[in-house]
């Protein structure tokens, strides 16, 4: 599998600082924002990250909102939520609004890369798809 391209979302800099470190150990290219708005931006600016950390409880525009956004401007970019004051009702809301999946703090760093290279396969094959379709049009107009 080729490099990983994340963006990691949190308002907190200790966690940030920490998670992101543990990551790029793991060989996953890492960009780290503290607020939704900044995630925005993150991904208008980089278009070749493929998933989002995203913390839900966060200052400003939460990790739902963040959510919503991202899945309207980057539809392919897959997100998983992260948060400590998870209820069952904001990762059902999460989940029906398109994250990926849903992961309590503090988790385990094995099953964080597990799931984000999940979430970047998934966006993977869903490119090819794209890219297959677009070029099955292209040949079929030329016929």
């Amino acid at each position: 599998m080729k490099k990983i391209k994340l963006l990691l979302v949190d308002d907190e800099k200790a966690f940030l600082d920490t998670i992101t470190k543990r990551l790029e150990k793991r060989e996953v290219t890492v960009s780290a924002v503290y607020s939704g708005k900044d995630a925005l931006v993150e991904l208008e600016n980089n278009k070749t990250i493929e998933a989002v950390v995203l913390d839900v409880k966060m200052p400003g525009m939460d990790g739902i909102q963040t959510l919503v956004e991202i899945k309207k401007e980057f539809p392919l970019v897959e997100v998983i939520m992260l948060t400590g004051h998870a209820t069952v009702e904001t990762a059902i809301d999460g989940m029906k609004m398109g994250a990926f999946d849903y992961l309590m703090k503090p988790c385990d760093i094995d099953v964080l890369v597990s799931k984000v290279e999940a979430a970047v396969e998934k966006k993977r094959q869903h490119e090819e798809k794209i890219t297959e379709a677009r070029i099955r049009e292209i040949t079929e107009r030329r016929v």
